[in-house]
């Protein structure tokens, strides 16, 4: 039986986030910046056919919001009947709640 297989799409707001990251790696070690940089595209990427694999993120107890991480990043996804969209990429010790206030919908 042939994998189910989604269409993956950044969400505007996570690819901001994306940038920031980076730009914050690429300030101390380009390298490290390129790195994390693969691994998220990397990661996303493979939701295509994988996006039941992450665990449902706890603070929306939505079962349609997962989450995967990439080192310390949670990277964030709803998964729709045709595609997943990736609408956060956080670091893991910020707080979930403030970040939230600060986002249209997840």
């Amino acid at each position: 039986m042939a994998a189910r297989v989604r269409e993956v799409v950044w969400a505007e707001s996570a690819r901001h986030a994306l940038d920031e990251v980076i730009t914050y790696i690429a300030q101390d070690s380009q390298q490290a910046a390129v790195h994390v940089l693969g691994a998220a595209l990397d990661a996303a990427a493979s939701l295509a056919t994988l996006s039941e694999r992450g665990r449902v993120v706890p603070e929306t107890n939505d079962p349609a919001v997962r989450e995967t991480f990439v080192f310390r990043y949670r990277l964030m996804y709803r998964v729709d009947d045709e595609r997943v969209v990736v609408v956060a990429f956080v670091h893991g010790s910020r707080d979930f709640a403030t970040w939230r206030q600060g986002q249209d919908s997840l």
